[in-house]
């Protein structure tokens, strides 16, 4: 289509009629040969390098550079497709999904969700908040990326862990817990024993049946019991923590744990499904800009 250009913008128009992918071919070894000078990589210079194109019957194969583009493009549209599977199988594995097909259990359990009956809970009754065995400021240890134990702060994202330590097991905290940002009401669940940075505290259940299969549900009741704190105030001290009320269904009245684990598993499998067709929508657009730039 036509175009403006700025100013000291050379014009080149082709003497043979060329396809998009057969410019591109020329364009990408042409740009290799011309000697990088900075701001002095100017037209002078451009305009006299010479550079290798493929030949045949003593002509320039152009036949070559079509199909090599192709090749080219078929390889990224194939990588692209092959890294993405690959990041969805990592989490239907670390997940357990073999696939994200609702049972009628999980079905149900979504449909219950706007009949439940409810209690408020005083976080205090429900967790033990604690302080952490040891405090290991950040700027002054050595962060892994790689650990056997990981090592927990107020990030917001990454479940809060920034990487790993390695530090005498006498100031792990246990697992099963959640780690909760003093000043950020960041919250995460913890399955393994971890190390912890500053200002977080330790809540641990005080009641039997919290696991990795409901904890995600305390976790969303507690972020929307905190969502009208500010971020950076200073109430967050044990005795504000323990005061605060969560919402939790309850089943002839006692907190409905099994419910919590069937909803809790069928909205991660919704989760994944979305990302499947996210996934699917990247890939058929990459593959329509591949087709546009070859037409």
């Amino acid at each position: 289509m036509d175009f403006c250009v700025a100013d000291n913008v050379k014009i080149l128009k082709s003497k043979v009629q060329l396809t998009k992918s057969q410019i591109m071919y020329i364009t990408s070894a042409w740009k290799k040969c011309i000697e990088n000078r900075g701001y002095s990589r100017h037209w002078k210079i451009a305009e006299s390098v010479r550079f290798l194109l493929p030949t045949k019957n003593g002509g320039i194969d152009f036949d070559f550079m079509e199909s090599f583009i192709a090749e080219m493009e078929r390889r990224f549209v194939v990588e692209m497709e092959g890294r993405q599977e690959a990041e969805i199988l990592a989490y239907l594995t670390v997940t357990g999904f073999e696939d994200t097909l609702l049972t009628e259990e999980e079905e149900r359990a979504l449909e219950k969700y706007k009949y439940l009956e409810w209690q408020g809970y005083r976080l205090g009754d429900l967790f033990d908040v604690k302080t952490p065995v040891k405090r290991f400021d950040a700027n002054k240890v050595t962060v892994l990326e790689h650990g056997q134990h990981p090592y927990i702060v107020r990030l917001g994202t990454n479940n809060g862990q920034k990487g790993f330590l390695n530090e005498s097991d006498k100031f792990l905290n246990d697992g099963n817990t959640i780690s909760f940002g003093q000043d950020t009401a960041t919250m995460y669940y913890q399955k393994v024993p971890y190390f912890t940075g500053d200002k977080i505290k330790i809540l641990s259940p005080k009641f039997d049946g919290f696991s990795e299969k409901n904890a995600h549900f305390f976790l969303a009741s507690m972020k929307r019991t905190f969502s009208e704190f500010a971020w950076g105030i200073t109430q967050f001290n044990v005795g504000v923590l323990k005061e605060q009320i969560v919402e939790l269904p309850v089943k002839d009245g006692e907190i409905d744990l099994a419910y919590m684990e069937v909803f809790v598993s069928a909205v991660k499998k919704l989760f994944v499904k979305d990302a499947i067709a996210q996934n699917n929508r990247e890939i058929e657009a990459t593959r329509e800009i591949v087709t546009m730039l070859t037409q």
